[in-house]
């Protein structure tokens, strides 16, 4: 009986050995099915929603589609714009902003890429230019899936035109993001800019309203007319040498803390040489 007992005992032990561990390999092909959807549903949710189209760089119609995703870089570039049910335009980015580069590109004399730009809605009005979202110094088409009727100062003399400059002055930048609201779903007029962009590891925003800069930020004269007297200080001394400028060591020895950012009213008199919004740092 001792025996029959021990050789049942030991069938059990092998048989209990050569079973296939299927619980565990389930789990690591579970694992693995997972990732693999996670990543396919990132992938497809830039687009979700939005109708993918291709539109020529040099369409001048101003006429949007709804719902639509445009690339609007020029040449091999990739910059997307993506517009609201509406048809107006609410979102641009590009993982990387590269120049324009006449020496390879077919650059017109007036430095652009086509000779005019889209007629949207509201460009026409004498206050407002045909504003690129992203510049043609900066690799972008002129259709209306990058043009927004921006006001003629700020785009000429004010943030958008600074903005442009930083970039084209730092070689480009990377992570460069648009956002673009309006008053109401009628208007193509845009209300206000949201930019981010990272230069040089630094994350840069800028927000500004579609406005004339020149009513925003100078005073009002007792006639009620823009004053054209920006504030001014005395930087007598902090500007050692009198020549109009502080470098980084005379804002030092005047107390100031590095880095001078543009919102800091002495960073008008320091050299911002990498464009990047910020001296000293």
């Amino acid at each position: 009986m001792k025996q029959n007992w021990l050789v049942i005992l030991l069938i059990g032990i092998i048989l209990t050995g050569c079973s296939p561990q299927q619980p565990e390999e389930q789990t690591q092909q579970s694992v693995q099915y997972s990732k693999t959807t996670e990543t396919t549903a990132e992938t497809e949710l830039s687009f979700d929603g939005y109708k993918k189209i291709e539109v020529d760089g040099g369409d001048f119609s101003g006429h949007r589609e709804a719902n639509a995703a445009v690339d609007i870089g020029f040449g091999d570039r990739e910059y997307w714009a993506f517009t609201n049910e509406h048809g107006q335009l609410v979102r641009v980015v590009a993982d990387k902003i590269i120049l324009q580069n006449d020496a390879t590109e077919p650059v017109k004399p007036s430095g652009r890429y086509y000779n005019g730009q889209a007629d949207v809605p509201g460009t026409e009005r004498p206050d407002m230019d045909k504003g690129h979202i992203i510049a043609d110094s900066l690799g972008g088409v002129s259709n209306a899936y990058n043009i927004t009727p921006q006001n003629s100062i700020l785009n000429r003399h004010g943030d958008q035109a600074y903005m442009e400059k930083v970039i084209r002055d730092a070689g480009g930048c990377t992570d460069f993001e648009a956002v673009i609201t309006y008053p109401d779903t009628a208007t193509q007029i845009p209300s206000h800019y949201h930019y981010t962009y990272t230069l040089n590891g630094n994350v840069i925003t800028e927000d500004f309203d579609n406005v004339n800069p020149d009513e925003v930020n100078y005073p009002k004269s007792s006639d009620g007319q823009g004053s054209r007297i920006k504030e001014s200080h005395d930087i007598s001394s902090i500007d050692k040498n009198g020549d109009g400028q502080v470098t980084i060591a005379e804002a030092k020895a005047a107390g100031f803390k590095m880095p001078i950012t543009k919102d800091h009213w002495l960073y008008q008199y320091m050299d911002d040489r990498d464009g990047d919004g910020m001296v000293g740092e």
